[in-house]
């Protein structure tokens, strides 16, 4: 299973409402659990099954889910009237975000810059990959909602963009 199958999956059970899902494909287990609206946590586990190499008639030993550290997405302060006339930019996956592709680099997007569907606005890395986020709206950046290289959770705000 690919990145994007996984981030798909976690996509189609927040929608869902479900609060538990659990998927076991040959070495791949994967148990999405979500909680109630008011703490809006979402928990990925994703476990990798070693193959073993055949033994001599041992059985294979039982590996328990690592639980993972929950943190709770950033909760946003009381939206504004201003605020209200905004497009959010969230997040499309769990991982850690980057307003630069290297530390020499300069930032993909500042504050006031127009950008417009396709513009890459930051990178968020997730298991070691590096994933370009690309704007699905046209506008301007009004204002960053993460700082760099912090965590993000799947759906949480990043930017604000002004359409008109």
């Amino acid at each position: 299973m690919n990145l994007k199958e996984i981030q798909n999956l976690i996509k189609f059970v927040a929608k869902s409402g479900a609060t538990e899902v659990k998927l076991e494909m040959n070495d791949v287990k994967i148990t999405i659990k979500t909680v109630d609206e008011q703490s809006k946590a979402d928990t990925t586990y994703i476990q990798q099954i070693p193959a073993l190499a055949p033994s001599q008639g041992a059985s294979a030993p039982v590996v328990p889910v690592p639980e993972a550290a929950s943190v709770p997405a950033a909760e946003v302060s009381s939206e504004t009237a201003e605020d209200a006339n905004y497009i959010t930019v969230k997040s499309p996956i769990i991982g850690t975000f980057y307003r630069k592709s290297s530390p020499d680099q300069p930032a993909f997007v500042e504050v006031g810059d127009t950008i417009k569907e396709g513009d890459v606005l930051c990178i968020i890395e997730a298991m070691k990959l590096f994933n370009e986020i690309e704007s699905e709206v046209s506008g301007k950046i009004v204002k960053f909602l993460v700082d760099d290289a912090t965590p993000v959770e799947f759906d949480q705000p990043l930017f604000l963009v002004d359409p008109s």
